[in-house]
C-alpha cells in the first residue's frame, strides 16, 4: 500500500533541506527521483549527494516561476524518464520583511515562487496523470497557511493561498484519481534555522528557540525525517481517498496555545 515502485517523482527545490529529505523518502518507497534547482551548481551539489546514498536522481536547471522553462523541463522528463506520476512542489522562498516596509516587487517575488510556481508545475503534469488515470500533488504549505506572524505578510499570503489552490486542485480533478494534498511543516531544524537554536554567550537558549519548544507539544524542534512518513503516505496508494487536506507536521503547535509565562 505504501509502495511507490515504478512511480515517477518530481520534487522542485530538491537540492537540501526539507526537498531533499522528501526526495530521500520516496527515494526508499521506491519511487524515481526528479528535481530541479534555479542554478546548474545546485544541481549538480544535489547530485552527489544523491549518488552518495545510492539514489538514481535525475536534475534538471529551471526556474518553476517560469511557464514556457517548466513545460519544457516536462517535455524532457516524458521523453527520457516518463510521465510525472508524484509531484512535491516544494521550491520556495521567505523575505522577511515588515508590511509597510515591503515593496510590492519584493512581494510579487513571493507571491510568484511560493505560489504561481505551484499552479504552474500542476499545470504541466496534470494532463499526463489525466491520461494515465491518476496522479499525486504534494504541496509543501506552511503553519503561515493558517497563521500570521510579524514580517511574513507576502509568505503567509502565498502560503495561504497554496492552500486553496491545493483543495481546488482536489475539487478540479479528483474525478480523474489525481490526489493534491499538502503538508504543513512546523518549525524545522534546516541550515537556514540553525543560528535560531544556538546556545548564546551567557550559556542560556536563543530566545526564539525556547519560544518555539515553548509553542510546541512535542517540546522540540522538527527534523526534515519527520516529514518522509507523511510524504510517502500522500505520494501512495494509502492515501487513495484523501483529498484536498493539509497534513500539519508541527508537533502539536496548530493545536496548542503554549505554556503560560
Amino acid at each position: 500500500m505504501f509502495s511507490l515502485k515504478g512511480k515517477i517523482a518530481l520534487v522542485t527545490g530538491a537540492n537540501y533541506g526539507i526537498g531533499f529529505a522528501i526526495a530521500k523518502g520516496l527515494a526508499s518507497a521506491g519511487a524515481k527521483i526528479v528535481y530541479n534547482g534555479i542554478s546548474k551548481t545546485e544541481v549538480d551539489n544535489a547530485k552527489v549527494e544523491y549518488d552518495k546514498l545510492g539514489i538514481d536522481a535525475t536534475g534538471y536547471v529551471c526556474d518553476c516561476t517560469d511557464e514556457d522553462a517548466v513545460e519544457k523541463m516536462i517535455d524532457d522528463i516524458r521523453a527520457n524518464i516518463g510521465t510525472i506520476d508524484i509531484l512535491v512542489n516544494n521550491a520556495g522562498i521567505i523575505k522577511r520583511i515588515p508590511m509597510i516596509e515591503m515593496s510590492a516587487k519584493d512581494f510579487r517575488q513571493v507571491i510568484d515562487v511560493d505560489l504561481n510556481a505551484p499552479f504552474i508545475m500542476a499545470k504541466a503534469v496534470i494532463p499526463d496523470m489525466i491520461l494515465k488515470g491518476g496522479g499525486k500533488i504534494i504541496n509543501i504549505c506552511s503553519m503561515m497557511s493558517e497563521l500570521g506572524r510579524e514580517t511574513v505578510s507576502a509568505y503567509a499570503s502565498a502560503k495561504g493561498g497554496l492552500k486553496m489552490l491545493t483543495k481546488n486542485i482536489a475539487s478540479e480533478y479528483g474525478k480523474y484519481n489525481i490526489q493534491c494534498n499538502g503538508i504543513g511543516p512546523g518549525y524545522i531544524e534546516t541550515p537556514q534555522t540553525a543560528p535560531l537554536r544556538e546556545i548564546q554567550p551567557d550559556g542560556k537558549p536563543h530566545p526564539f528557540d525556547s519560544f518555539i519548544k515553548a509553542k510546541t507539544p512535542a517540546e522540540r524542534w522538527g527534523t526534515p525525517e519527520d516529514l518522509i512518513g507523511p510524504a510517502i503516505f500522500l505520494a501512495s496508494d494509502a492515501s487513495n481517498f484523501v483529498n484536498g487536506h493539509i497534513l500539519y507536521v508541527d508537533g502539536g503547535i496548530l493545536a496548542y496555545i503554549g505554556k503560560q509565562p
